[in-house]
């Protein structure tokens, strides 16, 4: 009997000071229960509202714990700091547009305005099941950032202008606010590009500073009133056939969050793409019919036009591969995906619905140019 009273005992001071050594260690870090978000985009706005809409979405994922307090730009941070604030730690998180830093990280370019680029959908399915995240985020770990590609838009237009675009001859001299790859293709066409944030170009279009801009959608587009200070809309936006946008965390920070706590921030994240994707594309329409009863004059580029920026962003594309690998790298594993993607549908390809007499059909948006 002595010896099972020693094991007991044995038994009975092991889980004593188990149970000690439990309630003596710090409780597991969940991270902050709300996460000041700088944003590079109003609120008011398409872009902007996705960073509020990931908020409801993540406090939907994580039952109310972890909610997201969107700044408007310049509220913490002007909005081109957003990067350099948050790899810092000055900021916890931050909402941008991708491209946004390609001066700070280049492959961003690819990711924020690809010219001549895959659809919104093949471009998804390259970040979310092929290499695109990855690769994205092995660009930021050396700045100490956190990325979370949560919001995309459709295909931009291809911007406002105050003259005619009828030959490729047009943009030599051309004042435009563009910026990424899109603006490398310009150049050699001989415009002169610069970027100027958002809230700044209704002023510089409306004072003569540029001649045209391109932005975003229309819809966002619309909001910012440049219906108002300039006189053609073109298309199609060969310089951004998809805009990327994400939710940017401190390393620190994020690290700070359980295993579960990150998995439902990825959640709300594909939840906001979702969401992006399925309700950009039939408002763009809808706005574009409004302008055009507002005055605006929608064109196409001529292809003698588009046949100039392709032959352009090929000369800027072989640069850009030859002096920086990683963007050569992206760029290559990007193609191969969509390759794939656009087999498929090529074998699945039928022909448009006919329609049934007196069947109700949509308006179609014709623009100056269309044969």
């Amino acid at each position: 009997m002595p010896s099972a009273v020693l094991t007991r005992s044995l038994l009975a001071s092991a889980v004593g000071l188990a149970i000690a050594a439990s309630l003596n260690a710090p409780a597991r870090a969940e991270g902050p229960k709300r996460l000041d978000v700088a944003s590079t985009f109003s609120t008011q706005n398409f872009l902007g509202a996705g960073a509020e809409h990931l908020s409801k979405e993540l406090e939907t994922a994580t039952g109310g714990a972890v909610s997201l307090r969107v700044h408007e730009p310049g509220d913490l941070v002007p909005p081109f700091e957003v990067f350099n604030s948050v790899s810092s730690g000055a900021v916890q998180a931050g909402w941008d547009w991708i491209g946004y830093w390609a001066g700070t990280v280049p492959i961003t370019n690819l990711y924020g305005a690809l010219p001549f680029g895959p659809s919104p959908e093949a471009f998804m399915s390259w970040m979310w099941s092929g290499e695109g995240t990855e690769l994205l985020q092995k660009a930021y770990d050396p700045y100490g950032v956190k990325v979370l590609p949560c919001f995309i838009s459709p295909q931009e237009t291809g911007g406002w202008y105050n003259k005619e675009i009828n030959t490729p001859a047009d943009f030599d001299g051309l004042s435009m606010r563009i910026s990424g790859l899109g603006a490398k293709v310009l150049n050699k066409l001989g415009a002169s590009t610069q970027l100027i944030p958002g809230g700044e170009i209704y002023l510089s279009l409306e004072r003569g500073r540029i001649d045209a801009t391109e932005f975003s959608v229309p819809q966002v587009d619309a909001a910012m009133g440049f219906d108002e200070v300039a006189k053609y809309y073109y298309f199609p936006g060969w310089h951004q056939s998809a805009s990327w946008f994400s939710l940017l965390v401190n390393q620190s920070t994020w690290d700070e969050y359980s295993d579960e706590r990150k998995a439902q921030f990825e959640t709300a994240c594909r939840a906001t793409l979702q969401w992006s994707m399925a309700v950009a594309p039939p408002q763009q329409v809808r706005t574009i019919h409004e302008l055009e009863e507002k005055g605006v004059q929608v064109k196409r580029f001529p292809d003698e036009v588009i046949n100039a920026l392709q032959d352009a962003w090929v000369e800027v594309r072989q640069e850009e591969m030859a002096n920086n690998p990683a963007f050569k790298e992206a760029y290559e594993s990007l193609m191969k995906h969509v390759q794939l993607i656009d087999e498929w549908y090529e074998l699945q390809a039928l022909p448009a619905p006919k329609a049934i007499q007196g069947e109700n059909q949509a308006k179609p948006v014709k623009a100056e140019g269309d044969a």
